[in-house]
């Protein structure tokens, strides 16, 4: 494919092995340009991507690390070199892009001067491989056509992009979402088109790390609100509700009445297997056993998600930068 007018590229990754090479070569001679964003890698990641002409940004790791601070210095970066960049594709590391993805994505902007973002298929690599995976490929599967939000991997007008500040760089997690936001109450569209956008490899293998991951999402959430949850938008406040009734109000409501008027009331505790269940019910069109699995640990997840939100808030007490909550 030939190199797209106005298309500059811009990937953030750290010790990525061959998921960042696999995500290189898949935009190499793409775009005009492509600046690669290294956080501190231990690995050939600097070399790797030299070799294949990118452009290398390598973050200064005394300040905290955020992707949103990756992806604004690279930003930076790439409209330095290139002052003339009309749109920007950012991409995760971790991601290998779609043959065709990116003439797609350029087309539809060239076409439908309204959208300012625009994003298709992220699939999981390898879901067999845990049902970790299976879950994210799931989380990746959402509805096609205008949208409130992208994820990591998306395509962008730069200037608008630029014109609301681009991505906050102390959130730890959800900067996409928040950023979309900003662009949308600017008069911006966000799209998802039903086309195949990029292969993500999350590589979650352990209990631990999807842990990890879910209460990063639950920081995300209550920071979400923190900053956005008043009218119109009311940003991740059913989310944020979710976690707090899940995670706490049930099993501490169900305490107190059971010290009340015995143990018979533990049998509110019946609620979780019983939403698991209703959640698995969604999802069977996944198969026998994957469903259920599946419900059980989205269960299992607000009290995850419910350690990130209390996180947030004790951070936010103390009045602490929020750190990076790391699943790999």
């Amino acid at each position: 494919m030939q190199t797209l007018s106005g298309l500059g590229i811009v990937i953030i990754g750290r010790n990525e092995g061959e998921r960042l090479l696999r995500c290189l070569t898949s935009v190499a001679s793409h775009g005009e340009q492509v600046v690669y964003v290294d956080s501190g890698s231990h690995d050939d990641s600097v070399a790797q991507a030299r070799a294949l002409g990118a452009d290398v940004v390598e973050l200064d790791m005394a300040q905290p690390f955020t992707a949103a601070r990756a992806r604004n210095a690279g930003t930076r970066r790439l409209l330095e070199r290139m002052p003339g960049a009309t749109y920007i594709q950012f991409v995760d590391g971790d991601c290998e892009v779609r043959a065709s993805w990116l003439e797609t994505a350029w087309q539809f902007l060239q076409q439908h001067m309204e959208v300012v973002a625009v994003c298709g298929r992220r699939r999981e690599r390898f879901p067999e491989h845990s049902l970790y995976n299976r879950m994210c490929d799931a989380e990746w599967d959402t509805p096609v056509g205008e949208a409130k939000a992208c994820g990591g991997d998306v395509m962008l007008r730069a200037a608008a992009f630029t014109g609301v500040g681009g991505f906050r760089d102390e959130l730890i997690a959800g900067e996409e979402p928040e950023l979309c936001l900003r662009l949308r109450a600017a008069g911006g569209k966000i799209w998802r088109l039903d086309n195949e956008m990029t292969w993500h490899d999350a590589a979650i293998l352990r209990f631990s790390s999807w842990w990890r991951r879910t209460a990063r999402g639950g920081y995300a959430f209550a920071e979400g609100t923190f900053l956005h949850g008043g009218p119109p938008e009311r940003h991740w406040v059913q989310e944020t509700r979710r976690i707090w009734v899940w995670g706490m109000l049930i099993p501490v409501l169900t305490g107190v009445l059971t010290a009340m008027f015995g143990g018979w009331m533990l049998s509110g505790l019946l609620l979780y297997p019983a939403q698991a269940v209703r959640l698995g019910w969604r999802n069977r069109q996944r198969g026998l056993l994957q469903p259920w699995r599946m419900g059980g640990l989205m269960v299992i997840g607000k009290f995850a998600e419910l350690t990130g939100a209390l996180t947030f808030y004790y951070r936010r007490l103390l009045r602490q930068r929020g750190q990076l909550i790391e699943y790999k």
